[in-house]
């Protein structure tokens, strides 16, 4: 298995700036490639107003530096703005995958 490390993040986004929203997890996909210890990194739509993202690391320390780039301190920055509650980021454990 590529990863054992993954990051599990809801984001629920105020109702006038959900389209917002969509459009910055759009744009942070550049970013997320560019990251060369981000193995996957998926953005998705749950609600009209909750969103998230799960990727996965080559180990520890790519899920670290993950946690301080740009991806998240852009959601960080827009969070009192654009979002009803704090983000929600956990850290999860692949126990099993099935790589594309």
């Amino acid at each position: 298995m590529p990863s054992k490390n993954g990051l599990l993040a809801r984001i629920e986004a105020r109702p006038e700036h959900a389209d917002e929203v969509a459009a910055l997890l759009r744009g942070a996909l550049d970013a997320a490639r560019a990251e060369e210890q981000t193995l996957t990194w998926f953005a998705f739509r749950e609600s009209p107003t909750v969103f998230g993202i799960f990727d996965t690391f080559s180990d520890e320390a790519g899920r670290a530096a993950h946690l301080e780039g740009p991806i998240a301190a852009a959601l960080m920055e827009v969070a009192p703005r654009l979002l009803a509650t704090e983000p929600s980021i956990r850290a999860v454990d692949i126990l099993a995958a099935k790589p594309g």
